[in-house]
């Protein structure tokens, strides 16, 4: 299902809508990450039930670095596990650094959140994007050279600088943030990508799809995204 004239938010209600089943999805959460639990709830949908683990790196660190990336990973069998009574269509680790930072393997079938952005995009037939990040620019370089290797052209991005303290980003930062991209790279992308699981967009979604005319796909969004097309989750 390519995106609906009125953009992310639109398709998937469309998605929910035609569910034929209650879809259960686990979510991997990093151990300081409000915004998952905040955000997805907001989206209203009918048919998916979010059922939630934290993440506890060992070094107990909440600033995304190798350490802290490594930690999710590990910790993510542990917490797959407190799951296990619970019959789940799709697992995701709620972080989308973590999909392209490297470190040890995920628990066999676990996505992550970067996964679920690609998936999102290809679902859409989005090739062009332009991207804004919370994160340090060495991070946010990172992902834009992921998403290219994967066949999305980054056309420009933009980020805060910051390792920590995504949850207090406020709306009115991210549309700040969005507005440093190019005019140029904007008109001609075909979707606007907000990064990160742990700030709040979704207070802004709706205003940038109006104002730019196109789909605007969070993190938290394409989670949710990924949740609704799970298998058997909707109707054919």
């Amino acid at each position: 299902m390519n995106p609906l004239p009125d953009g992310a938010l639109a398709t998937l209600a469309a998605l929910d809508a035609a569910a034929n089943r209650t879809v259960r999805v686990g979510l991997l959460l990093p151990w300081a990450n409000v915004a998952v639990e905040t955000e997805l709830p907001l989206l209203g949908l009918r048919h998916t039930v979010f059922h939630h683990a934290r993440l506890v790196p060992p070094s107990r660190t909440t600033a995304i670095d190798a350490s802290f990336w490594q930690g999710l990973r590990e910790a993510s069998a542990q917490a797959l596990d407190s799951l296990s009574h619970v019959r789940l269509d799709a697992v995701v680790l709620a972080c989308t650094s973590v999909g392209f930072t490297g470190g040890p393997p995920l628990p066999s079938g676990v996505f992550n959140a970067f996964d679920a952005l690609l998936r999102a995009l290809t679902e859409a037939a989005v090739a062009r994007v332009v991207l804004a990040t919370p994160y340090p620019a060495p991070v946010t370089e990172a992902e834009a050279g992921a998403l290219a290797e994967a066949g999305v052209e980054v056309l420009a991005h933009v980020s805060l600088g910051l390792v920590d303290g995504y949850p207090e980003v406020t709306p009115d930062q991210v549309l700040a943030l969005v507005e440093q991209l190019p005019e140029s790279a904007v008109e001609a992308a075909e979707a606007v990508v907000l990064s990160c699981t742990g700030w709040h967009t979704l207070p802004v979604i709706a205003h940038l799809e109006h104002r730019y005319g196109k789909p605007v796909l969070s993190s938290n969004l394409a989670i949710a995204l990924l949740a609704a097309r799970s298998p058997d989750g909707v109707g054919s």
